[in-house]
């Protein structure tokens, strides 16, 4: 009678002690809260652009192509194609990987050549229709991914660019704005940006995520950049274009493309990545586009505080014939 005593006392001890455990591991996962943002929300609507172009440090960030820009712009926007012009490589295969960072000294010259400090508050605004509707999109929110690894921490994107401006029939204007160059001194930061040899390192260990479209996570096709199809062993698949929607006309043409609700992107990301805020979570996708984009929903929208970008993505990854990629399996 007193060894069965004593064994459900000690049964009860070990679960008191579990529990114990569990309650402080679950307290110390950091909770997964929206970014409050002093000056900006981090996707702003044509609405508060048009009532706020008297903003007090704003810079209308045009990274359309110049001839797009010539044709029609919101006033005031100046004209600065992709930041860096990320799509080098575009026509040439044999330059390398298509879509990296720029050089840091030339990265911080192009944004102080572009008028903008520490103190601007910049929306970016890109072409959201076709052609590649879902890649425009993805340019536009890979300069401002750009412009906060630089230092930039009022950020914003205009949703439906440029397009939703102009069928709403809003103002817009033809003259070309000069800004005034200034120096640009800004610290980037080196740790948001990841190498192959560091995600290799964190298979199973951290949350990776693949922002491709779902057929070419499951190895259905084959992009062009890559030389094996499949994903990164472990990855999560939460495909870019899931973020947004596309507007048509009665012709079944884009006539703008725009960001879901907050809301509903967050709990997109929490079902797939999980609810923890600091966890680390690294994203890639082809060459870097969407990667991008994906992670400035994830770290500027949502929530998680511990976002890195592999820029080679699966470019980079499947060049190298001994790493590893998994095919028609979910992680």
């Amino acid at each position: 009678m007193k060894k069965k005593l004593l064994f459900g006392l000690l049964v009860l001890v070990l679960v008191g002690l579990l529990l114990s455990v569990a309650c402080t591991l679950k307290s110390l996962t950091t909770p997964l809260t929206p970014p409050t943002r002093a000056l900006i929300d981090p996707i702003v609507s044509t609405q508060w652009l048009s009532d706020n172009r008297g903003f007090p440090n704003l810079v209308i960030l045009d990274v359309r192509a110049p001839q797009n820009y010539a044709k029609g712009h919101i006033p005031n926007a100046i004209n600065l194609p992709g930041l860096g012009s990320f799509y080098l490589c575009l026509f040439d295969p044999n330059c390398g990987l298509w879509m990296e960072l720029p050089e840091e000294g030339a990265l911080l010259a192009t944004i102080g050549n572009a008028g903008i400090t520490g103190d601007s508050v910049v929306v970016v605004v890109g072409r959201t229709t076709d052609p590649f509707a879902p890649y425009a999109v993805a340019d536009a929110a890979r300069v401002a991914t750009t412009l906060v690894y630089a230092g930039i921490e009022n950020v914003a994107l205009l949703n439906g660019g440029y397009d939703k401006w102009a069928a709403e029939g809003r103002a817009t204007s033809t003259a070309t704005v000069t800004p005034t160059a200034v120096t640009y001194t800004g610290a980037v930061n080196k740790g948001m940006f990841v190498t192959k040899d560091y995600v290799e390192g964190k298979i199973g260990k951290s949350v990776i995520v693949d922002a491709r479209d779902a057929d070419a996570y499951f190895g259905i096709v084959q992009e062009p950049w890559a030389k094996r199809p499949g994903h990164i062993p472990s990855a999560k698949c939460l495909p870019s274009p899931w973020l947004w929607t596309f507007a048509k006309d009665k012709n079944g043409a884009i006539t703008y493309g725009t960001w879901k609700d907050a809301n509903e992107i967050r709990e997109m990301a929490r079902a797939v990545l999980g609810e923890d805020a600091s966890q680390e979570v690294i994203v890639y996708c082809g060459v870097g586009g969407y990667a991008g984009t994906t992670w400035f929903a994830l770290s500027q929208m949502v929530g998680y505080t511990n976002a890195k970008i592999y820029d080679g993505s699966i470019q980079d990854w499947t060049a190298d014939p001994n790493a590893p990629v998994v095919k028609y399996r979910c992680e």
